[in-house]
């Protein structure tokens, strides 16, 4: 399949528009069970090492475990406050929408037991791979008009005991999904002044 030049600069326009989604902007509207699918699929979809597929998507609507999470999240951002005391501007962001939005996923790494081909070498590309899953989800989420917010402030033991997996379980991911009243036009982060942005030249060097 070959695709045309609007095709890639609809992808573009895309991936420039994804946003990291706080809990002040998802909105109650419930997410059409086929739009979610297409979600999961767009994860499914992502490169792997060795073609392991090594990925497990768990979607909770639970609110038990969704307060478990929050709970989670509250002890260890109590830590983080303490490491960005200097930075008052932390105290003011909303960092997680796990009670906001209707739908949260664990993205978690199922490790295989017998050798994985891409592996030998580079022990981490199990994990890399479910990264790329996340990626292929956010993308898709947003050509739908779906926020995504990954919540990475939690104690991942916690989080896999909560959610009671299998052992060797590791948790790569934890999203918030859900409609939003806005998608920013720039990163929540660089308006505000968290960080700069980094421009093509820092990034990229040819050798």
């Amino acid at each position: 399949m070959n695709f045309t030049q609007q095709d890639a600069q609809t992808l573009q326009n895309i991936i420039k528009a994804r946003r990291d989604v706080r809990g002040n902007r998802f909105i109650n509207t419930p997410i059409e069970e086929h739009k979610l699918r297409t979600i999961l699929e767009a994860g499914l979809h992502a490169p792997s090492v060795g073609y392991s597929q090594p990925w497990k998507f768990v979607v909770i609507t639970d609110d038990t475990i969704k307060q478990a999470l929050v709970n989670n999240f509250t002890q260890e951002n109590t830590k983080a406050k303490n490491i960005f005391a200097d930075k008052p501007l932390y105290n003011k962001l909303k960092l997680e929408g796990i009670v906001e939005a209707p739908i949260n996923i664990a993205v978690l790494y199922e490790p295989k037991e017998d050798a994985v081909l891409g592996m030998t070498s580079m022990s981490k590309m199990g994990e890399y791979s479910v990264v790329c899953a996340v990626e292929n989800m956010w993308l898709m989420a947003r050509a739908l008009n779906i926020g995504i917010g990954w919540v990475s402030i939690l104690d991942e033991k916690k989080v896999l005991k909560t959610l009671h997996v299998k052992p060797k379980t590791q948790l790569i991911a934890y999203l918030c999904v859900g409609y939003v009243d806005k998608f920013y036009n720039e990163s929540e982060l660089k308006t505000l002044g968290w960080d700069k942005e980094k421009v093509f030249e820092e990034c990229v060097k040819f050798i």
